[in-house]
């Protein structure tokens, strides 16, 4: 709480978030490409089985998002 109220004063709250929001972005994308690559998710599994790809997909963003959180966002 001191940290906020100390960046909301000094005016310099808008660019601490933004930067948060940076970190957050870049390390969210570079998780996913590695867990990508990790488990084989390919483009020609897109091609092949688009379903499967989706569900792969969506389990490895929200397993980057849990990480993010926790490492970035609520640390």
């Amino acid at each position: 709480k001191v940290t906020y109220t100390n960046l909301l004063t000094s005016g310099r709250l808008n660019a601490y978030l933004a930067d948060i929001n940076r970190q957050a972005q870049e390390r969210f994308e570079r998780l996913i490409e590695g867990m990508k690559q990790a488990q084989g998710i390919t483009e020609q599994l897109k091609a092949e089985n688009a379903l499967e790809w989706t569900g792969c997909l969506n389990n490895i963003r929200a397993c980057a998002r849990e990480i993010v959180e926790k490492e970035i966002i609520f640390a």
